[in-house]
C-alpha cells in the first residue's frame, strides 16, 4: 500500500496548523492594534520615534547593541524585571506598534533599555558610558564606543558640543572630545526608551 500521499497530508497539515497557530492567530488578534491616546496629555501611546532618535535606532542597530541588550520587561509573575527597576510594568504588543524593526533582544548580557531613558535620562552620563562604560558602570563589560567621538585639539574656545569624560582615555589639557552625528543621534534613541506609560492591557504594574 503506497502511503506517500498520506505522509504529504501529514507533514502539509503539521506545517499548516503551525503557521496558523503562529501567524495567523498572532495577525487576527495583534494586527489591528492602533496607538492610545493619553488622557493625560492627549498625546498617542506609545509615542513615535522623532528627530535624531529615529537615526540613532539605525546606530543602535548597526553597532550590534541589540546583541548584549534586551527591549522587553517580563511580567512579574515570571521574573524580577518590575521588582529590579528595568521598568514600571511588563511590555506589551502595544509598545512595539510604531517599531518596524523591533529590538526584543535575546540575551543580556547588560541591563535591559526598555526603560534607559527613565532611569538615566541625563545626555552626559550616556556620552561618557560610550566613551569609557567602566567610569559610570564599575565593572562594566561593555566595549567602548569611542570611535564615535572625535578627539581634537581645542582651537581658541572649547566647543560647545564638547562633553566632559574621565577615565584613562581622556584627552590631556588642550583637548577636547566632541561626539560624532551617530553618538548624538545613538544617545537621543536611548533617551527615548521610555514605557512608563499605561497602556488598556496594563493600567497597572504586573
Amino acid at each position: 500500500m503506497n502511503r506517500l500521499p498520506l505522509l504529504f497530508i501529514g507533514i502539509l497539515a503539521t506545517f499548516g496548523s503551525a503557521w496558523l497557530g503562529v501567524v495567523a492567530y498572532a495577525y487576527v488578534n495583534l494586527g489591528s492594534l492602533q496607538p492610545v491616546i493619553s488622557e493625560e496629555t492627549g498625546g498617542l501611546l506609545p509615542p513615535p520615534l522623532s528627530g535624531s532618535a529615529i537615526a540613532g535606532q539605525k546606530v543602535y542597530a548597526a553597532n550590534g547593541c541589540l546583541y548584549c541588550h534586551s527591549q522587553q520587561v517580563r511580567p512579574a509573575s515570571l521574573s524580577t524585571d518590575i521588582a529590579k527597576g528595568l521598568g514600571p510594568r511588563r511590555t506589551v504588543a502595544r509598545d512595539y506598534i510604531n517599531e518596524r524593526t523591533v529590538f526584543l533582544g535575546t540575551m543580556r548580557t547588560g541591563p535591559d533599555l526598555t526603560n534607559i531613558g527613565v532611569r538615566q535620562p541625563s545626555v552626559e552620563w550616556h556620552h561618557q558610558h560610550l566613551f569609557e562604560p567602566g567610569v559610570v558602570s564599575e565593572g562594566s563589560i561593555m566595549p567602548s564606543y569611542r570611535y564615535l567621538y572625535k578627539v581634537r585639539e581645542i582651537q581658541g574656545q572649547p566647543s560647545e558640543e564638547a562633553i566632559p569624560v574621565r577615565g584613562p582615555h581622556a584627552p590631556g589639557p588642550g583637548y577636547e572630545v566632541v561626539p560624532t552625528q551617530d553618538a548624538k543621534d545613538l544617545v537621543a534613541y536611548l533617551i527615548s526608551l521610555k514605557r512608563n506609560y499605561p497602556l488598556p492591557e496594563v493600567p497597572e504594574e504586573q
